[in-house]
């Protein structure tokens, strides 16, 4: 089993920083891509950044110069520095991990970690 695990949201005001990390941990030999998600109330899941394991990077045009997504892959742990946060980045932020198993990859999800932006 593999399990991820968010930590480091919270409630800040707009122009403010946060830094996410996703410690994934279990019976894991590699992790291709890492990613951040994000869900908003009354709104679909959307991409927020993507890192793969060589780490090529992916950032939804929304949070472009804004946010930095990075990742330590000794450590099996991904990061997404947010700056100059606004109210729209209010939401329940997930990470998701693709592991490969043989010749499939399997996706996993942490369980989230709130962002609320105070206008």
């Amino acid at each position: 089993q593999v399990q991820l695990v968010e930590s480091g949201g919270g409630l800040v005001q707009s122009g403010g920083s946060l830094r996410l990390s996703c410690a994934a941990s279990g019976s894991i030999s590699s992790i291709n891509a890492m990613g951040w998600y994000r869900q908003a109330p009354g709104k679909q899941r959307e991409l927020v950044a993507t890192i793969t394991s060589g780490g090529s990077t992916n950032y939804a045009d929304s949070v472009k110069g804004r946010f930095t997504i990075t990742r330590d892959n000794a450590k099996k742990t991904a990061y997404l520095q947010m700056n100059s946060l606004k109210p729209d980045d209010t939401a329940v932020y997930y990470c998701n991990a693709a592991v490969p198993r043989g010749s499939l990859k399997i996706n996993y999800w942490g369980q989230g970690t709130q962002v609320t932006v105070s206008s």
